[in-house]
């Protein structure tokens, strides 16, 4: 029977959460008196008391009270909790750059359990998953109404073991993926220089920085790239926070204020209206006014959306990708003294226009969603020269179709894994449209101008007054030497 009641609870808690009514929030609010506030702290007293004597198993009292104190956090708010002292140590932990696990960020979604993102090069990337995901069972067992907390705690584990999530993404069956947990090291910054698919060695080069997330180290690493990459000879860069969760607020400041001379970059307001903090840049472009243009998509949430912002907001350069995840609010950790600590929201964040993206996201200057290349045009045209029944063969033929057939073998379905760098660069068409407006932009900024071929199909180039006078020059001679012929 109990078994019975559990089954029915936990169908009906994703209903009833579905049918709360959208507006509750929005009602005002009855504050308790003193007194009011004191006889409910004696109910629950009484509650605590009455379930540690009564209930039929024996109880962890210590249990009871964290999961009565992170109930009373969680209804605040998705990303309020209460943190145990293991818990507090891991959050520690993982915002200075190593921690073990699957290398996901989650966030609760109506009682289920959703993902933020992946982590770049860790188990949940590689395994496929995908913002927006929801995994709705770990090992087989139900996650819905787990507080972020315990579904935490139920992915992680010794390095090496095994753990199955049944995952459902946007308009696709359930499907289980079995994760081997590992020691996530998060290498925020990464940088080089890229040049588009299938361009000459001469082609511009573009300076791509990614950044997986905003840790303790992410500035340092950041002015390491820029300073690196600004010896090379690229004419541009692009800023790729697509799939970053976020990090720290001083972090996502820091990142923006390497690109801005001028201007505002965030502002954080508490509850009260006069609980506003503005930050602003410092004097000091590191890529000196070169072209910029920052990549996002679902996956970017928080500390990637004030960059985003940031960028956009003081006009410094253009983002694209998609619609970013809409999370527009602070938590900061408050220490309780004895190891553990409250994760509590404190205040919300506005771009610098002075826009909340809570709930919204950071709308793209141009929208470019993530899309594959379609060959359209065959190899080889039905109708050509080799069509004609008595055409001149190729004394090269065979060898070339020999050729062309290993090729095609070669060139098949290669699984996404097994992709080179390159490969998978060429694959990313986000990624290789932020580069083609990089280089336009570098064209533009400079002053570069584009001539119609000359009758002879020899390229016209544009010429200063000292090219003038030595063409001037060059058709006297001309002259010259025709009235002598």
């Amino acid at each position: 029977m109990f078994k019975k009641l559990c089954l029915l609870m936990a169908i009906m808690m994703p209903v009833m959460a579905f049918a709360a009514p959208k507006n509750k929030k929005d009602e005002p609010i009855e504050h308790l008196t003193e007194a009011q506030i004191y006889e409910e702290l004696k109910k629950l007293a009484l509650v605590f008391e009455t379930a540690r004597d009564e209930f039929v198993e024996e109880v962890d009292e210590k249990k009871m009270l964290e999961a009565a104190m992170n109930g009373m956090l969680a209804e605040l708010d998705p990303h309020s909790s209460y943190l145990s002292a293991d818990d507090f140590k891991e959050f520690n932990d993982k915002s200075h750059g190593e921690f073990g696990g699957l290398g996901i960020q989650i966030t609760s979604d109506r009682g289920a359990v959703r993902v933020i993102s992946p982590i770049d090069d860790t188990p949940a990337a590689k395994a496929g998953i995908k913002a927006g995901d929801y995994i709705t069972h770990i090992d087989g067992e139900q996650v819905f109404d787990l507080t972020l907390n315990q579904a935490v705690k139920k992915m992680k584990g010794r390095p090496g073991t095994k753990v199955k999530l049944t995952i459902v993404s946007d308009g696709a069956e359930p499907r289980d993926i079995t994760l081997k947990r590992d020691i996530i090291k998060v290498k925020s910054v990464k940088y080089g220089e890229k040049q588009l698919a299938d361009a000459d060695e001469d082609a511009p080069r573009v300076g791509y920085v990614r950044i997986s997330d905003f840790g303790a180290t992410t500035t340092k690493d950041l002015h390491e790239a820029l300073k690196a990459l600004e010896k090379k000879d690229v004419v541009g860069y692009v800023l790729d926070v697509r799939n970053n969760p976020g990090g720290y607020l001083t972090a996502a400041i820091e990142v923006s204020d390497a690109f801005l001379e001028s201007g505002e970059i965030v502002s954080t307001r508490g509850r009260e209206k006069s609980d506003i903090e503005r930050a602003f840049a410092r004097p000091g472009d590191m890529i000196n006014g070169k072209p910029l243009v920052v990549l996002i998509n679902h996956g970017s949430a928080s500390a990637s959306e004030i960059v985003a912002g940031a960028i956009q907001d003081n006009h410094r350069g253009l983002v694209m990708g998609s619609q970013s995840f809409g999370k527009g609010s602070v938590q900061q950790q408050k220490p309780l003294g004895d190891g553990t600590a409250i994760h509590i929201t404190i205040a919300r964040y506005y771009t610098p226009s002075g826009h909340s993206i809570q709930n919204e996201g950071i709308t793209p200057d141009v929208e470019v969603l993530q899309s594959k290349l379609e060959v359209i045009e065959k190899k080889e045209s039905v109708y050509s020269e080799a069509s004609f029944k008595n055409s001149l063969k190729n004394d090269a033929a065979k060898k070339k179709n020999k050729d062309s057939k290993k090729s095609d073998k070669d060139n098949g379905d290669e699984d996404e894994l097994n992709l080179s760098d390159e490969e998978k660069d060429a694959r990313d068409y986000q990624l290789q449209r932020g580069m083609d407006m990089v280089i336009a932009m570098a064209r533009v900024r400079d002053g570069l101008t584009f001539v119609p071929a000359t009758p002879d199909d020899e390229p016209a180039v544009a010429s200063d007054d000292k090219d003038d006078e030595k063409a001037d020059a060059d058709k006297k001679s001309d002259k010259k030497s025709d009235k002598k012929k």
